[in-house]
């Protein structure tokens, strides 16, 4: 037994202290015979010191000083037994159902992979492509598309507006007859978007032209219109006087006809009215070729502004009046019409918005505004009670709309959007609006419909204001505290104020429409007194 395990009878395995997976040469490999590997046999023969020596000569300590086949670290491919891996491309690629797997290349031995005898990931037997979900309510999405603000294909209730500007435009430009049109109206009648359907309408008949459209709100000054002028025509943008001669010459040289679109005109009022003197005598001059079209609020800028021009140099005049209650319901019905399935408004609530904004202002993008904002709300809720749910296979019909927007929706939204500015406090409670500030309203309307202005100066306004109160008996307030009163108001989202170096001289205007605010006020015995018996 102690023979068996002598160390005699054991063969032993000699290690070289540095040795790697690949056959390395040995001193008979140099002088030209094959190379021998190392194979690790009981029979194997412990390396004499003589080779070992050789070796270590042939290959230095550090592995990044071998060169060539002697650096294992310079190895082109992989060992065979490491699986290639993926490219990039495919590793962000989604598994759809169906497709073959993608399964790592084969290794070079013909030996059976190391991986291949596991447990394999099971493959989910699910569609790789998720299915859509559908919130309930998508109607709602196709309400808010609909009821968006931009120019229509068709504009309800503007047939006679249109064919006036389009026939003032075949006239003139297709004609060469210089001239020039005031387009006024309320915000939201239509003036922009009228406008500019007809210019895509007919596009073709005024290529001939030169089209130049301008917003005045863009601009600094009013004399910065020049210079923004002088750029489409191809003169340099200059200032003063040699530009405007060099603007004249341009326009009264041979060429096509020039278009010019100003909206938003009444910005361009300064305190002698210079600019709009001068851009609306420029379709006069002899060989002129400009047509001028001009959009502002009000309706007496060029009685107001353009006096001095005449019977014979006063532009052509073209108002805009506010939408009614039956243009507005057909406008709401037109677009609202486009959503499939069940109507999303009740037909009361479409009356109710209808009628509040047409008594109010007449402003078709308020109304489009409020149902937008209804809806909008609906939706809310609607989302918070409501799972997902998945969405069926093939064309179906056109889901029933969850909840509808009612009475109650459009009132609150109203509410929101106008803030009740005439109305009372609430219920029970006293009228929230005071008899100082009614008495200071009526002195507003009084001015407007005597001097046929819009803005008035707040000292003028205090004057009225004054003489109104005496002749009816009423205490009055001085001057700061009728700014007082007026900045109330203008909190309220009445009046409008543009502000000056003096108080006294500080312009006031009316936010709202005068027949609307005249209705709030003739509630009031008293008040409807102040505005029958007028200015003496």
């Amino acid at each position: 037994m102690a023979s068996t395990r002598s160390a005699q009878h054991q063969s032993t395995i000699g290690f070289p202290r540095r040795r790697s997976a690949r056959g390395i040469a040995t001193p008979a490999a140099k002088s030209g015979s094959a190379p021998s590997v190392l194979r690790l046999s009981p029979g194997a023969a412990d390396p004499g010191p003589d080779t070992r020596s050789a070796r270590t000569e042939t290959l230095p300590l550090s592995p990044r000083k071998r060169l060539a086949d002697d650096n294992l670290c310079n190895v082109p491919r992989a060992l065979p037994c490491s699986p290639a891996k993926r490219s990039k491309e495919n590793q962000g690629r989604r598994l759809l159902f169906g497709d073959p797997p993608a399964s790592p290349e084969k290794p070079n031995s013909p030996g059976a992979s190391p991986w291949r005898g596991g447990q394999e990931t099971p493959r989910s037997s699910r569609p790789a492509r998720a299915r859509l979900f559908r919130q309930e309510g998508t109607s709602y999405q196709q309400a808010k598309r609909v009821l968006h603000l931009a120019v229509p294909d068709r504009l309800h209730a503007r047939e006679r507006e249109m064919g006036i500007i389009r026939q003032f435009l075949r006239d003139h430009v297709c004609g060469r007859r210089p001239g020039s049109l005031y387009i006024s109206g309320a915000p939201g009648t239509g003036k922009t978007a009228c406008l500019s359907r007809v210019l895509l309408d007919c596009k073709d008949e005024l290529a001939g032209s030169k089209p130049i459209v301008l917003n005045c709100m863009a601009l600094r000054s009013p004399s910065c219109v020049f210079p923004s002028l002088a750029q489409p025509l191809g003169l340099p943008a200059a200032t003063g006087r040699e530009a405007l001669r060099s603007l004249e010459q341009r326009l009264t040289a041979p060429g096509p006809m020039v278009l010019l679109v100003l909206d938003e005109l009444d910005q361009l009022e300064s305190k002698g009215q210079d600019v709009l003197y001068t851009l609306f005598e420029w379709p006069l001059l002899p060989g002129s070729r400009l047509v001028l079209v001009g959009m502002a609020n009000a309706l007496d800028l060029t009685d107001r502004s353009l006096a001095r021009l005449g019977a014979h140099g006063s532009p052509q005049l073209l108002h805009f009046p506010p939408y009614t209650r039956e243009q507005l319901t057909t406008i709401l019905q037109e677009r609202l019409g486009k959503v499939a399935g069940d109507p999303v408004l009740d037909a009361a609530a479409l009356q109710f918005c209808a009628r509040k904004v047409s008594a109010v202002s007449g402003d078709a993008r308020k109304a489009l505004d409020v149902c937008r904002r209804a809806v909008e709300m609906v939706e809310l809720e609607v989302r918070s009670q409501t799972l997902l749910k998945p969405l069926p296979g093939g064309d179906s019909p056109a889901p029933p709309v969850p909840k509808r927007v009612g009475l109650l929706h459009i009132s609150r939204v109203i509410s929101e959007v106008f803030g009740d500015r005439l109305a009372p406090g609430g219920r029970g409670t006293p009228d929230s609006f005071p008899l100082q500030q009614k008495v200071l309203l009526c002195s507003l309307l009084l001015l407007t419909r005597h001097r046929r202005t819009q803005e008035v100066t707040l000292g003028k306004l205090h004057d009225t204001y004054s003489q109104v109160c005496r002749r009816q008996q009423l205490p009055a307030v001085d001057q700061p505290e009728c700014l007082s009163l007026v900045t109330l108001l203008e909190s309220r989202g009445i009046l409008e104020t543009k502000k000056a170096k003096e108080a006294r001289l500080a312009k006031v205007s009316l936010k709202l429409d005068q027949a609307a605010v005249e209705h709030a006020l003739q509630d009031a015995v008293l008040v409807g007194s102040i505005l029958a018996q007028g200015l003496q």
